[in-house]
């Protein structure tokens, strides 16, 4: 259901509107292709914390191959990627896992989500460019 209600970018200008026009919240905008079932359940949480965020951040989907534009500039290689931009910069995060640019997996933890989105705002705020996530995710690849 989440990807049906939250608003999607159907052009490369529409994304870069998003990016460009927002100047008091966080734009976090996760690229993928809908019918993707990683796509569908991130989605579904990013859904389920759109009203929590509102105040410091507007969320938006974006089909990479419904938008082909982004793909090379930001590497969207992978099913699902979650990126944040403020007041027109990309916005990095420290998760611990060697990529600081994207989050590329599904996250179903609504708390864990909406307090990586907050640091990501506070350290937007005070002009960071790098913020370090709440959680270390360096274990996540390990076996």
């Amino acid at each position: 259901m989440g990807s049906v209600v939250l608003p999607h970018l159907k052009t490369g200008w529409h994304v870069d509107q998003a990016i460009m026009s927002e100047d008091d919240r966080l734009v976090v905008i996760r690229f993928g292709r809908d019918w993707d079932p990683d796509c569908m359940r991130q989605d579904e949480i990013l859904y389920r914390i759109a009203d929590k965020v509102k105040n410091f951040a507007v969320i938006y989907l974006c089909d990479i191959d419904e938008v082909p534009d982004f793909n090379k500039m930001y590497e969207l290689y992978d099913p699902l990627t979650i990126m944040f931009f403020f007041r027109n910069k990309h916005m990095m995060c420290d998760f611990g896992t060697g990529n600081n640019n994207k989050m590329n997996w599904v996250l179903e933890d609504k708390q864990e989500l909406i307090d990586i989105i907050e640091t990501i705002y506070k350290g937007a705020r005070k002009g960071r460019g790098l913020v370090v996530s709440p959680k270390d995710y360096s274990t996540r690849y390990r076996y």
